[in-house]
């Protein structure tokens, strides 16, 4: 059976996702909501068309699952619980102290109406918390480190963008190097949130606009920048266009353990990615958790689910004897 999708916003995140479905031989884009005007969107998908968000709840009879593709700031508290009322969800939240109450308000929403919802599925959180899950049950003497960048992080850059007198920005994460090197130099470092990264903003200003406050606003806005060394330079639009344009990312997420009776030996278990562009993996794991969403709502199963409760084989379009035969 096809797999019909719809994805909720339709900025980097949602055109990332429907170029994900593209190549999923067992999904469809059954239809696009935007808080837009409609009339103004052209999506690449021939067919289909683009709704009111407000208007999602009349199509629940035609989406399986739908992919929420807004920020994390403001859009997703509100829509991700709001729209499991409704459909089977998978959402991107990646404000990581705020997960638990997400969670909770998700499962309400989704268990009361028999829905899955999937919440804070991507990289980070998401492929990076499974790979810190599994080294520290391997390996249970010893510390995790992750480190993030270079790269533009699309949840800070959102964050910026929100703030009164922003036109458009662009956040970089940036590793410290030297802490870089002494956690793969197996000496487990104790370091803090400041010693490991850096960052560094680039905000386009509406005209007149109070350049000091923004600026204030950003190096100490909680959960985003006030833990971290932050830069903020202010530059014109076609210096933004010009020279930051791409959203590249990545990061490595290191465990440097110790095994033997005496901990004599030392284990550096390393996972890594290189990204060209951060929404289109993002969205790209979106939409494998979205074939976990459907399956387990097949099975019976509601309420709301991380990454950590889904098995592997729920997200491959592949069957159990087929993963058995070319990847075990």
């Amino acid at each position: 059976m096809t797999i019909r999708i719809g994805i909720s916003g339709y900025g980097n995140l949602g055109r990332g996702v429907e170029c994900a479905i593209k190549h999923n031989p067992d999904m469809e884009l059954a239809a696009v909501f935007t808080r837009r005007d409609p009339a103004s969107l052209s999506v690449l998908t021939e067919g289909v068309k683009v709704y009111s968000l407000a208007d999602a709840p009349e199509k629940k009879s035609e989406i399986d699952v739908m992919i929420l593709c807004g920020g994390s700031a403001t859009d997703l508290p509100e829509q991700t619980p709001d729209l499991a009322r409704y459909f089977n969800v998978v959402d991107s939240f990646d404000t990581h102290a705020k997960i638990p109450e997400h969670f909770e308000s998700v499962d309400k929403a989704a268990g009361e109406s028999g829905h899955v919802g999937i919440i804070s599925v991507g990289w980070d959180p998401g492929m990076f918390s499974l790979n810190r899950l599994y080294a520290s049950a391997i390996l249970p003497r010893g510390k995790d480190y992750t480190f993030w960048g270079k790269g533009v992080s699309q949840g800070h850059s959102d964050a910026i963008r929100r703030i009164e007198g922003v036109r458009d920005a662009r956040q970089y994460t940036i590793p410290v190097d030297s802490a870089l090197e002494a956690v793969r130099g197996g000496s487990n470092p104790e370091l803090s949130v400041r010693e490991k990264h850096t960052r560094e903003c680039f905000v386009v200003a509406e005209d007149g606009a109070d350049l000091e406050k923004i600026r204030k606003t950003i190096v100490n806005m909680p959960n985003y920048f006030s833990d971290y060394d932050t830069t903020v330079h202010f530059i014109s639009e076609e210096e933004l266009k010009h020279d930051h344009a791409g959203i590249p990312h990545g990061g490595f997420v290191i465990r440097s353990g110790k095994t033997g009776w005496k901990d004599e030996h030392n284990h550096v278990i390393e996972y890594s990615l290189k990204l060209d562009s951060n929404p289109e993996f993002t969205s790209s794991v979106l939409v494998a958790y979205a074939r976990a969403a459907y399956r387990l709502n097949k099975e019976g199963q509601s309420g709301c689910r991380s990454v950590f409760d889904i098995a592997p084989a729920y997200l491959s379009v592949l069957d159990g004897a087929e993963l058995r035969k070319r990847l075990l």
